[in-house]
């Protein structure tokens, strides 16, 4: 049987702060942020054609924001649908809520968790945001000529959601699943095991095409998000080796398996390694003295 191979899409996406049609019922504009977490920039979808609901309109961002307002000009912007509530996908829903009067709905208002010590991503969390209405697994947001239904999908954020466009049989993936990178899964927030719930969960549908929070369009998207599996299941393959081998401690895990990674992401490097090594434990796969954490020395159970 043939490995699923993982095979990213690069194609850039250039902020060109302009709405790019790129289905009868979708267009697309990208944010001016690009960053090595965000690539060129947030996608923000606008869905629909005289009555639209904008999809992750992005960060506080004034620029992006008007020119938002310039391309939906003569319509009606009825709702603003939040995938989840890092700082590059929701504080822009305020400003262009003002503007327009629509209902902010979407992903659940972020809560840190109570039974570990802040820290990862939680600070990139928009912590201003409350929405109008809060959507949740299986509930449909009804338009003008089209139907988002939210598909629970955390693991990269505890409230992240999918949204699931009837029709077109395709799936705003958020930061889920995006073709130009693997997800960053990063505790406390992050939960290596709901994300890898979660991409079983999209596994099982029989969706055409995947519009992500990042970069271009995830292609035979059942494909890649086996590839995803595959590539999180040789992590974790080679987190193992490298404790059997005697490295014990994350830093040095990271020094191993990460070579010649940008220098940036080693935080995010490390954070990912916590998440499959918090799985671990869980599982017994792996042991350590007390909670999984960054500073924690781990053993082969």
């Amino acid at each position: 049987m043939t490995e699923p191979v993982l095979k990213h899409n690069r194609t850039r996406i250039e902020p060109a702060g302009q709405a790019e049609q790129i289905t009868p019922l979708v267009r697309r504009m990208v944010a001016p942020n690009g960053s090595p977490f965000t690539y060129t920039g947030t996608c923000t979808y606008i869905v629909g054609k005289d009555k639209v609901a904008i999809i992750d309109p992005g960060p506080d961002n004034e620029a992006h924001v008007q020119a938002l307002l310039r391309a939906v000009a003569g319509q009606s912007v009825d709702h603003i649908v939040i995938t989840h509530t890092h700082k590059d996908h929701s504080p822009a829903s305020r400003a262009l809520q003002q503007a327009t009067g629509a209902k902010i709905v979407g992903c659940a208002a972020f809560v840190p968790a109570k039974d570990r010590p802040r820290g990862g991503l939680d600070s990139s969390h928009d912590t201003d945001y409350t929405p109008d209405e809060e959507m949740f697994d299986g509930d449909a947001l009804h338009g003008a000529g089209f139907t988002l239904q939210a598909i629970a999908t955390p693991g990269h954020a505890s409230n992240h959601l999918a949204f699931a466009l009837r029709e077109e049989n395709t799936v705003f993936s958020g930061d889920h699943v995006m073709a130009w990178s693997t997800s960053i899964v990063a505790p406390p927030d992050g939960s290596m095991q709901d994300y890898m719930r979660s991409l079983d969960k999209l596994l099982v549908r029989e969706d055409s095409l995947y519009w992500p929070g990042h970069g271009d369009a995830v292609e035979e998207p059942q494909a890649y998000v086996n590839g995803l599996v595959h590539h999180r299941k040789l992590r974790e393959a080679a987190i193992r080796q490298r404790i059997e081998a005697g490295d014990s401690d994350i830093a040095t895990m990271v020094a191993n398996i990460y070579v010649g990674y940008d220098d940036k992401l080693q935080r995010a490097a490390a954070l990912s390694v916590l998440a499959h090594l918090e799985d671990m434990v869980e599982r017994g796969v792996v042991a350590t003295d007390g909670p999984a954490t960054l500073a924690s020395a781990y053993r082969i159970s």
